[in-house]
């Protein structure tokens, strides 16, 4: 590559960084990509032949977010190889819970200046993320913008495309009285919620983070950089052989704004408190920061990083194939006649 503008670069602007960047990420994009993948990284648009076989209707299922301020923990810690799984989790996670199987994934981000080892270490989270989900890293953009960033920060979003059979596809329609609420763990805060935790703790240096936390097992910024669990392989295998009426992604917003969702207007979710697996850090969380318990579950995911709604009859079955998934499913409430709302026992 002979491109090369030291005009550009006396401005800020390295383009020969980006050339490296994209050189040493290679290797781990290219892992990441699927017999449906028709071209490599670094042309001008991302190629994927899904295969359509059997699908009667298939429909294209997409979806995009970001890390949020999750990354200022990043920054300080100087950990830049996990944030990009973050990304990945926030945009497969939701498109599954169409019941589509997410196909390729694009990134963006953006930074003040341009380390190749830096933004290689970024995406190849990312392509770790894409390989726990079972899609395709098929392109991306850095974007290199001194002045608007400052020279050690970057912001990254991204989006996937998922598919699946229209007669296939999870709306909530199917929801009704007398379903069982399956649950799966989260692996700690996620993606949401970090303009609070970063007040609550007062996190503005690296020291900040550092402390040992007894009962977290680790440091506070070990627990909060744990990166956002990807529930793509286990989840699809379920979806072959149970009947799920319809799933939700606990993001922003927490259990009660994320889980009437996945309802229709003739009924409603009942969560016991009791039932639900908190996490240590939550409750630190919620003790450091005198937080109350109901701006608690309408803030963060408690444990609870996806719930399936089920009929009794195949909530074992649900149970036993997420399991031999090696996943530790576990029932949080019922679904009972209502109008689309959630209500948690236990929880004024």
């Amino acid at each position: 590559m002979k491109s090369h503008s030291e005009s550009y670069k006396a401005a800020g602007v390295d383009v020969t960084a980006g050339y490296e960047g994209v050189k040493l990420m290679k290797k781990s994009v290219e892992s990441t990509f699927s017999p449906e993948v028709l071209s490599g990284i670094g042309g001008f648009g991302g190629c994927f032949a899904p295969n359509l076989k059997g699908m009667e209707e298939p429909v294209l299922i997409s979806g995009t977010d970001g890390v949020g301020t999750k990354l200022k923990l990043a920054f300080l810690m100087e950990k830049h190889d996990t944030v990009g799984i973050d990304c990945v989790a926030m945009c497969v996670n939701d498109v599954l819970c169409a019941g589509a199987r997410p196909l390729f994934f694009l990134d963006y981000i953006a930074l003040g200046k341009n380390i190749p080892e830096k933004v290689a270490g970024i995406v190849e989270g990312v392509a770790e993320g894409c390989r726990q989900a079972g899609c395709s890293l098929i392109g991306g953009e850095t974007a290199e913008m001194p002045g608007f960033y400052a020279a050690d920060d970057y912001d990254m979003a991204g989006f996937t495309v998922g598919l699946v059979d229209k007669k296939k596809m999870l709306d909530g329609e199917k929801v009704r009285e007398g379903d069982v609420i399956v649950a799966l763990a989260s692996s700690g805060v996620h993606s949401n919620g970090f303009s609070l935790v970063r007040h609550v703790f007062n996190i503005t240096d690296k020291a900040s983070l550092e402390g040992y936390e007894e009962e977290l097992g680790k440091s506070l910024g070990e627990c909060l950089l744990t990166p956002t669990r990807i529930y793509c392989k286990p989840v699809l295998k379920a979806l072959e052989e149970v009947d799920i009426h319809c799933m939700a992604h606990i993001t922003g917003g927490g259990l009660y704004e994320n889980v009437p969702r996945a309802l229709n207007s003739s009924v409603d979710a009942v969560i016991d408190k009791d039932l639900l697996k908190i996490l240590p850090i939550f409750k630190l969380i919620e003790r450091v920061g005198n937080i109350p318990e109901r701006d608690m579950m309408n803030t963060f995911n408690m444990g609870v990083g996806l719930v399936m709604m089920v009929s009794e009859n195949e909530k074992d079955k649900l149970i036993s194939v997420l399991e031999k998934e090696g996943e530790k499913p576990f029932v949080i409430g019922s679904i009972v006649k209502g109008t689309g709302s959630l209500t948690i026992k236990g929880v004024e």
